[in-house]
């Protein structure tokens, strides 16, 4: 019996009750089950009778009892238990509670999969660092965390659009293009402009493409042939560096677009039928402040520019006018100021505030080598850059580390560690768990010991049920890592899940000792086994990580 259901047996059960009474029924996510922490206190754990005893009128001890009656009737349930002031504990027998690795086998890369935004647009704004300079740590973290919960939502029936937004509008590339000016002609790096060898590469590789004689033009032209083609080849490397990293996005959309297709204006115009918008010291504001913002923000400044949020107004309407439902935007540590004013903004356009737009901030991260600050990269010249961290320990261990913590909270990173091919570094120790599922089925074959036979009831040593308990958690972990925006859920259930695998292992035999002959256990395992590995394999790839056959 898989916990989805238990859990629409229970359903019925409660809902029944509450139909006698004459009360207002209840949904599958009402009594969901929990997985008792003392595993003496049976197998699942429910805490409906306590949540509708108030409104029944009733006490939670009581109405416990009565639906732990009714359970008891349901095929494969060994015992039910109501404790304390209402828990219902639910115990299932060996073969309701094996009969999951038979199904998990056969559902595959299905298993885990749930319908939290079934159909549901999203957008998942991310990384979308400055086309300036190689992507350093902070935006490497968003890639991985990112493109992880962008793998989440859609195994929970999200229609997701990866988005990078593309800065290519204002005073950071000014910069970046008199950098790479100065750098030609020889000069020092402009006070506010960019250094590192990166610069230099992109001079040579702007001097190779460009068909003519570059020496003898003005130098406001030479600026824009640096400006165009040296933007062009920078992006061009931060799109290979995210794809070597296992990130790639549907859309590229350039923030520039926005100001040369009237998209500001239009923006503009929509908030001012709304009502929204006026007029002040020659320039054109956002009521902001009747929607919780600290003050009225400026759209159109005196001189006709536009202020930073016009950008943020064009680019949200047409986020919503594409048909997005969910829009996400992951910013930096220092981006917390910006949250009142976006959501100020979504209101005064008629959405949901936290509903139609969210706004995740990340955290830093620091790496160490030897317990001490490792910053320097000579490419970059001021800070470590995503392909330093890739060349320094592999994608898939730092994907890893930088997914497995909280984003909101700071990172550190001991390169040492995950440089290990050790039990202590937690990615090798979950794609070494995967690796022995395989090793074991390939033995197992060689053995003789095929999926032929499967009988759940002989799944009975006390690991068996502590690896089927946790293998059974897998769908609600993805569920709870969807709707608290946080896919480390899975990072560390998934290293759970290997040790529960790893004690399992070292207790119960697949294959035949000696003489022994070949059983249904030996072949009941097997379909164990096989499950766990389909499960760990499941969860790596929600994380953008490889499940290897060998290690």
């Amino acid at each position: 019996m898989t916990p989805a259901e238990l859990s629409a047996q229970l359903l019925a059960i409660v809902n029944g009750a509450l139909d006698r009474r004459g009360a207002n029924l209840v949904t599958i996510d009402d009594v969901s089950l929990d997985r008792p922490k003392n595993r003496d206190h049976g197998d699942w754990a429910s805490n409906i009778a306590m949540k509708l005893a108030k409104p029944l009128g009733t006490s939670p001890r009581d109405l416990a009892t009565e639906f732990a009656e009714a359970i008891r009737g349901v095929d494969g349930v060994a015992g039910v238990d109501v404790a304390g002031p209402g828990f219902i504990n639910i115990s299932l027998d060996a073969a309701a509670a094996g009969a999951l690795a038979k199904s998990i086998v056969e559902q595959g890369a299905a298993f885990g999969r749930g319908d939290l935004y079934e159909g549901v647009t999203i957008n998942l704004e991310f990384v979308s660092a400055n086309p300036t300079g190689p992507i350093h740590l902070g935006g490497v973290r968003w890639a991985a965390v990112g493109d992880s919960l962008a793998r989440i939502f859609q195994a929970e029936g999200g229609i997701v659009t990866r988005e990078y937004y593309f800065n290519d509008h204002g005073s950071q590339i000014d910069r970046f293009a008199r950098s790479l000016l100065a750098s030609y002609l020889g000069e020092p790096t402009p006070e506010d402009g960019y250094g590192g060898q990166y610069i230099s590469d992109i001079v040579d590789r702007v001097v190779e493409r460009y068909d003519g004689d570059l020496t003898g033009r003005a130098r406001d032209e030479q600026q824009e042939v640096f400006r165009s083609i040296g933007v062009d080849l920078m992006f061009s490397d931060i799109k290979a560096s995210l794809h070597g990293f296992g990130v790639d996005f549907d859309v590229y959309f350039h923030e520039n677009d926005l100001h040369e297709t009237g998209a500001v204006e239009r923006a503009v115009a929509r908030l001012r039928e709304l009502g929204h918008i006026f007029e002040a010291d020659g320039a054109t504001w956002l009521r902001t402040t009747d929607f919780g913002d600290d003050k009225d923000r400026v759209v159109v400044k005196s001189d006709g520019e536009g202020a930073y949020i016009s950008g943020d107004l064009a680019y949200y309407l047409n986020k919503r006018e594409r048909g997005f439902e969910r829009n996400f935007i992951m910013l930096g540590a220092d981006h917390h100021g910006y949250v009142k004013r976006l959501m100020a903004m979504t209101a005064a356009f008629g959405d949901v505030p936290h509903v139609n737009l969210e706004i995740l901030i990340g955290q830093l991260v620091n790496l160490l080598r030897d317990g001490k600050p490792f910053r320097m990269s000579k490419r970059a010249g001021t800070t470590v850059v995503l392909e330093d961290l890739v060349e320094l320990v592999g994608a898939d261990a730092a994907r890893y580390a930088l997914v497995r913590s909280s984003s909101d909270s700071q990172l550190d990173i001991d390169l040492d560690l995950l440089s290990r091919r050790t039990n202590d570094n937690p990615v090798f120790y979950v794609q070494y768990a995967h690796a022995r599922t395989r090793s074991v089925a390939r033995n197992a074959g060689e053995s003789g010991v095929d999926r032929s036979a499967f009988d759940a009831s002989l799944l009975t040593h006390e690991t068996e049920s502590s690896l089927l308990g946790s293998l059974a958690e897998f769908p609600r972990i993805v569920r709870q890592a969807a709707e608290l925006r946080e896919p480390h859920r899975v990072a560390r259930y998934a290293e759970e899940l290997a040790g529960a695998y790893h004690r399992w292992y070292d207790n119960c035999r697949v294959t035949p000792l000696g003489d022994e002959p070949v059983t249904d256990l030996h072949r009941t395992r097997l379909w164990l086994n096989d499950a766990t590995g389909t499960v760990l394999r499941n969860a790596l790839g929600l994380l953008g990580v490889s499940a290897p056959e060998r290690m």
